[in-house]
């Protein structure tokens, strides 16, 4: 009976987790829309509707069986495809099953909400100028294919987790996967229009509504406790209370921190800054957050929010437009937290270090390899870009055919 009964109680938290990390994608939403203007929210929710429909739908035809093919002893662990479709083993509702921590179908239905994350952190970042039917074919091929190869690599028990890599809920595995296809993508598109002088000074182009940029933030930050606290793949009371505990220290710091140092560097109390803090400390965590201690994830929450400052100046000065700061948020703090499980808490050491160094390089390598056969392909054939007039029109006019804040009194008669 008791051993039901946990059985019970982890598969609802479990359950509860992935109810948690689909709430997710609301905030990104919201703090893609409030970051950018007006005339391009309508395009920004479809992307984002787009993403965890399809995310879901392709994580079912191939990609969880990408993702955990089953890596027989002694095999090289790069590649394996377990088939199409998604069938629960034998066993797979019981507690026989994962240690007695889910069913199948939860295992299942919690990994494909992170699957669709990492084509949301590109979403942000290709805003106010990409083809929309080029973002939803990068969209399938990457979250179909690379993402679960990727994962597979640790998660599914490939070489990088025989060699013993550590990333806990996805610094590196969902958020720099993201970030480096990001990269890429923004590079391949260059930036807006107005965005840099003719001297190459960058230009604020303010998003339209704060409000719900920071709404979305604190949805975030609510869906990460799901996204880490899930990670732990059980209820256990411990490992998940320790997990929520560096997961908030780390958020909070990384804000307080962000804006403290963009104070002193800009003179003003920036709200975005100060946002974007909150998600670094949480992308700088996210590797770690179970290894951790509450000293361990101030620090590693305080660091995340410096380099999120530095970052967002780097790369304006770079050239690289990315109108929401997903870059420097995922990719740049996913680095800096998948390095920090080597220096900080229980698997702190020099071996460590080296294996987090590695795993990191092989999977930038490997996304930034892929991302840009993918987009390359696609502006060679289909075009990544719209034209100049639809930009300055607003894509939710030149691609939907619609508006998101309609003046209704106009058209009253």
């Amino acid at each position: 009976m008791e051993s039901t009964a946990l059985f019970t109680a982890n598969n609802v938290w479990m359950m509860l987790c992935t109810a948690l990390v689909f709430f997710m994608h609301l905030g990104f939403s919201f703090l893609e829309i409030g970051l950018t203007r007006q005339k391009n929210t309508v395009n920004i929710l479809f992307k984002n509707f787009f993403v965890i429909t399809m995310g879901i739908v392709v994580y079912c035809i191939g990609g969880f069986n990408l993702m955990y093919p089953g890596f027989e002893e002694g095999a090289a662990g790069f590649f394996k495809f377990a088939g199409f479709g998604i069938a629960p083993p034998e066993g797979g509702m019981t507690a026989a099953y994962a240690d007695g921590g889910y069913t199948w179908w939860t295992d299942f239905l919690f990994q494909a909400m992170f699957a669709a994350t990492a084509a949301t952190i590109v979403s942000g970042a290709v805003a106010e100028r990409i083809k929309l039917n080029a973002f939803m074919l990068f969209s399938v091929i990457y979250v179909g294919l690379v993402y679960p190869i990727v994962g597979s690599w640790k998660w599914g028990g490939g070489f990088l987790d025989q060699w013993g890599f550590y990333d806990f809920a996805g610094s590196t595995l969902v958020h720099s996967v993201g970030g480096w296809a990001a990269v890429i993508a923004v590079y391949l598109l260059g930036p807006r229009i107005g965005k840099y002088s003719s001297s190459g000074k960058p230009n604020a182009i303010p998003g339209h509504n704060l409000p719900l940029a920071a709404a979305g933030v604190l949805i975030l930050w609510l869906g990460w406790f799901g996204f880490n606290g899930g990670s732990v793949l059980s209820a256990d009371p411990e490992l998940t209370s320790l997990t929520l505990v560096t997961t908030c220290l780390a958020a909070a710091s990384g804000g307080i921190t962000a804006v403290i140092f963009s104070n002193i560097r800009y003179k003003n109390f920036d709200l975005t800054m100060f946002m974007n803090g909150v998600l670094g400390g949480l992308v700088g965590i996210t590797a770690g957050a179970d290894q951790m201690g509450p000293t361990d994830a101030l620090i590693i929450g305080a660091v995340a929010g410096v380099i999120i400052v530095l970052a967002v100046a780097l790369i304006d000065k770079i050239k690289l437009d990315d109108p929401v700061g997903a870059i420097a948020v995922h990719l740049v703090c996913g680095i800096w937290g998948t390095l920090a499980v080597g220096l900080f808490g229980a698997l702190a050491g020099v071996d460590q270090f080296i294996s987090q160094l590695i795993g990191v390089g092989i999977v930038g390598l490997f996304c930034v390899t892929t991302a840009f056969i993918i987009l390359f392909v696609i502006k060679k054939t289909m075009g990544l870009r719209v034209d100049k007039e639809e930009e300055l029109k607003g894509l939710d006019l030149a691609e939907h055919g619609m508006d998101a804040y309609p003046d209704f009194r106009l058209n009253q008669h």
